[in-house]
């Protein structure tokens, strides 16, 4: 997300497809592959991440719907899977996905849009007051109510020149009471070698990371009350007997802390 996207391109890594690849999907090309396998090769935990990391939104959309929370906007959305955000949450739910990743933007539209209070536009989580301004978000979304603002990991896209706590505020100040900030972003706490084969390849890929220290991304909670467990890793928060089977060594082994947080 640093820099715009060029469009389709088969031969630069895109970091949806890569995400695809990590949790068996099959919407990829070769050249993701490739830089799929360069960092499995020294963090095969990469893939335990990614599946943890879905589990962990799909732990996170149901425990908002068990409150009552019945909307919610999706954003940096990734490549459809076969459970969904509106899918999760249950009949009656309006659910915005957002992304402008182009190869998300077509496999999303085709997949996604119109099914169950389902709406999809291309946004840029750069730009959040024109996500908030769109007239098919406005449309879907009550922000006078309760909502699930869904960034999964995504932040790491955001460069700190991108002022990613200013990002989150915009966000934050459009919520109304009751709404709740869910968030998964990679950390530079983890395993050495993970960290720099990891940004190495997505430097190199449609949109390189910036991986945080714990206490930095605690300050991207910043007006929200985080719930128990707080911000922990991927496997801890709320988990249910398969999430932790991949992570007997520990886990910080996934790559990723994560936290819900509730706006008052």
């Amino acid at each position: 997300m640093e820099r715009e996207s060029r469009g389709f391109d088969p031969d630069t890594p895109n970091v949806a497809r890569l995400y695809d690849y990590f949790l068996g999907g099959k919407d990829h090309f070769p050249a993701d592959r490739e830089a799929a396998e360069r960092i499995l090769r020294v963090a095969p935990e990469v893939r335990a991440a990614a599946r943890a990391n879905r589990a962990f939104l799909t732990r996170a959309v149901r425990h908002l719907a068990g409150t009552g929370v019945r909307q919610f906007l999706d954003i940096g959305t990734g490549l459809p899977r076969r459970e969904n955000v509106h899918q999760i949450a249950g009949d009656g739910s309006q659910v915005v996905y957002a992304d402008v990743d182009p190869v998300v933007m077509v496999h999303a539209r085709a997949l996604l849009a119109g099914q169950g209070g389902t709406t999809v536009v291309r946004g840029d989580l750069r730009k959040p007051h024109e996500i908030l301004d769109d007239p098919e978000v406005a449309r879907a979304i009550d922000f006078g109510r309760p909502v699930g603002v869904l960034l999964v990991a995504v932040m790491h896209f955001v460069a700190e020149s991108e002022r990613p706590q200013e990002i989150i505020a915009t966000l934050r100040e459009a919520m109304a009471p009751g709404s709740y900030l869910v968030m998964s972003h990679g950390t530079s706490d983890a395993r050495a070698a993970a960290v720099a084969t990891t940004t190495d390849v997505y430097r190199r890929a449609s949109a390189p990371l910036t991986l945080r220290r714990r206490t930095r991304i605690m300050e991207l909670f910043d007006g929200f009350e985080l719930l128990d467990p707080g911000l922990v890793w991927l496997p801890e928060w709320h988990p249910e007997q398969a999430d932790t089977v991949d992570f007997t060594d520990g886990p910080e082994s996934s790559l990723i802390l994560c936290g819900v947080g509730r706006k008052d």
